[in-house]
């Protein structure tokens, strides 16, 4: 069953950390959760992240306040997360296989 709590936040502004946005969120209601994703290389922002509200209701209410706005120079993109799709499992590398 999909969440109808949990909110996809694009374009955020790469400097922008999980207490930022869990600050900002709480401006539409109460905030469970909020994680700005890292990439694994860099470990900058990859401009994107999750928040979790306490219902529904202020799920909407974040949508309603934030999709679309300018925060930090960026136009925000927010909308209800979608579940994350199957992936084919990623092949392990066997150092003692032969590399072609």
């Amino acid at each position: 069953m999909e969440k109808q709590n949990r909110l996809f936040v694009g374009s955020l502004a790469y400097s922008m950390n999980d207490e930022q946005l869990a600050a900002l969120f709480a401006e539409a209601g109460t905030v469970v959760s909020a994680k700005v994703i890292m990439d694994r290389e860099s470990g900058r922002s990859k401009g994107f992240g999750f928040v979790e509200m306490t219902t529904p209701e202020e799920a909407q209410a974040a949508i309603a306040k934030f999709s679309g706005k300018d925060i930090d120079g960026r136009r925000l993109t927010v909308n209800l997360a979608k579940p994350m799709a199957d992936r084919p499992a990623r092949p392990s590398f066997d150092s003692n296989r032969p590399r072609y």
